[in-house]
C-alpha cells in the first residue's frame, strides 16, 4: 500500500531452462532431456500490478520473452538475457536492468529495480524424496526500491527473494503445488509449501523465519479450500482458519497467482498455484506462445547499474 492508497505490486522470475515454455517442452519432447539444453530456453519473467485509489480491480502488465543461449551470460556476479541483466553489487544489494516488452499488448517495461536482502538463512530444501528438485528462500524479508521509466512507476515496499533448481523437468516429479508466503504483523515471514508428486504421498513443509534470519520448520497446518481459479484450476492453502480472497492476481490454464487474508491473523499473503498435470497437456502448451512468445538473437550487452 503507497501513501496515497494505491497498491503496487511486481513479480520477477529469471528462468534458465524455462520449466513453464512451450517451446522447452517440445524439444524435449523431440531431442530428450539430454539434447534439449536448458541454456537455450532463458527468460526474464515481469508482471506488473497496480490498484488505484477506490477501484476494485487491479490492472496487469506481463512480459515473458523467450531467448537462446546466445543471448544468455553469466558468472558469480552477472547474469543477462538479452537487453536485461542482474547483478550483485559491492554493498549487497541484487539490481536488475530490466528491459522487455508486454504481450499480447506490445508496451515497454524499462527500467532499474534494486533489491536490498535482509537476513540470509542459508537453508535449502528437496521437494522430492530423491533430491532432484530444491529451493531455496534466500532473503525472505528484504526490501525493493522500484524506478521504472516505461511504464513510469516509481516506489519502494517489502521484497522476497527466493530459488528453485533442479536435475529434470517438474512434471515429471510432480502433479501440482500451492505456496504462499506471509509477512506477520511482528516482522516474521512464513512460508508455505504443498506438494503433490506424480508418486507418493502429498508433502507439505511450513517454515517461520525471524528478522535475523533465524529459520524454523514448522507443523504444518490443516488444509484450507480456495475457490477455483477462472480457469478451473484447484487451489488451496494451509492455515487455522479460511482465509479471505481479496484478488487473483494472474490466471492461467496451469497458474494462478493470488492475494490473500489470511484468516487467523488478518495478515496478506501472496499465494501461488500450479498444475503441472494441467501443463503437460498438449492443447494448453499450444495456448502458451501467446503469453509466451521467443525471439531469436538480442544483445548481450550489460548496462551500468539496474536492477531486481
Amino acid at each position: 500500500m503507497q501513501p496515497d492508497g494505491s497498491v503496487q505490486a511486481l513479480t520477477l522470475i529469471v528462468f534458465i531452462g524455462s520449466v513453464f515454455s512451450p517451446y522447452y517442452a517440445w524439444a524435449r519432447r523431440r531431442l530428450g532431456d539430454d539434447g534439449a539444453p536448458a541454456q537455450a530456453h532463458c527468460a526474464i519473467n515481469v508482471s506488473l500490478y497496480q490498484r488505484a485509489p477506490g477501484d476494485g480491480g487491479f490492472s496487469r502488465l506481463w512480459t515473458m520473452t523467450e531467448r537462446g543461449q546466445e543471448t544468455l551470460a553469466r558468472d558469480g556476479l552477472h547474469l543477462s538475457i538479452g537487453p536485461s541483466s542482474l547483478q550483485w553489487l559491492p554493498d549487497g544489494s541484487l539490481q536488475i536492468d530490466l528491459d522487455e516488452w508486454t504481450v499480447p499488448f506490445p508496451q515497454r517495461v524499462r527500467g532499474r529495480i534494486t533489491v536490498r536482502p535482509g537476513a540470509m538463512p542459508g537453508w535449502a530444501f528437496a521437494l522430492d524424496p530423491g533430491g532432484l528438485h530444491h529451493w531455496q528462500p534466500i532473503a525472505p524479508a528484504s526490501r525493493v526500491e522500484v524506478d521504472l521509466a516505461s511504464p513510469r512507476r516509481r516506489w519502494q515496499g517489502e521484497a522476497y527473494l527466493d530459488a528453485n533448481h533442479g536435475s529434470r523437468p517438474l512434471a515429471r516429479d510432480f502433479l501440482s503445488w500451492q505456496w504462499q508466503r506471509t509477512t506477520r504483523h511482528d516482522g516474521r515471514t512464513t512460508l508455505l509449501y504443498d506438494v503433490v508428486p506424480r508418486c507418493g504421498a502429498s508433502e507439505a513443509l511450513a517454515l517461520s523465519i525471524d528478522t535475523d534470519g533465524r529459520l524454523s520448520v514448522q507443523p504444518p497446518p490443516p488444509r484450507q479450500p480456495l475457490p477455483r481459479s477462472g480457469w478451473r484450476v484447484e487451489r488451496h492453502t494451509l492455515g487455522l482458519a479460511p482465509p479471505q480472497l481479496l484478488a487473483t492476481l494472474e490466471s492461467g490454464p496451469f497458474y494462478c497467482r493470488s492475494l490473500l487474508r489470511e484468516g487467523d491473523s488478518g495478515a496478506l499473503a501472496m499465494h501461488e498455484s500450479l498444475s503441472l498435470q494441467r501443463f503437460d497437456q498438449h492443447w494448453v502448451q499450444a495456448l502458451l506462445p501467446f503469453r509466451m512468445p521467443r525471439r531469436r538473437g538480442g544483445s548481450l550487452a550489460v548496462q551500468a547499474a539496474r536492477s531486481r
